[in-house]
């Protein structure tokens, strides 16, 4: 495929497709129908994540402070979180910003320098009730696989 230049004239249809990088951030639809499912790991997948204190955290900081993305079900791994989500009436912030923010309110309340969360969030827009389930299916297995319970 012939390389364009700047000073080129072509059309936008004759341009190359196709990104060097994938895409960040996720346009929602307004129809209710934006759901993503995540992951956010420990920093060098640290075993810290599994305890009562740390649910509570999460739990309290995505109900009561980063709320512009609801959060549904979740499941806390040793040294990893899975959830469910999508954005709040009214608010968009990108899901990454978003992680950062409850990452960082985390961190200031947690009080443990050791609980500390790795870069970014892995993200998969749910597109269909088929990849909702397969999912949650994956997110009920994981304990199994890592053999944390029978």
């Amino acid at each position: 495929m012939a390389r364009l230049s700047r000073e080129s004239s072509a059309s936008e249809d004759d341009r190359p497709v196709g990104r060097r990088t994938p895409a960040k951030g996720v346009l929602p639809t307004y129809d209710g129908a934006t759901t993503l499912w995540c992951t956010v790991c420990t920093e060098d997948r640290a075993g810290w994540c599994a305890t009562d204190e740390v649910m509570s955290l999460l739990h309290d900081i995505w109900q009561n402070v980063a709320t512009a993305w609801l959060v549904g079900d979740y499941l806390l791994m040793p040294d990893h979180v899975h959830f469910f989500c999508s954005p709040a009436e009214g608010k968009y912030f990108e899901v990454e910003r978003w992680t950062l923010f409850w990452k960082d309110r985390f961190s200031k309340r947690c009080g443990d320098p050791e609980w500390p969360w790795q870069r970014g969030v892995f993200h998969h827009r749910l597109r269909s009730e088929g990849e909702y389930s397969e999912k949650m299916t994956y997110m009920r297995n994981n304990p199994v696989r890592k053999a944390l319970v029978r």
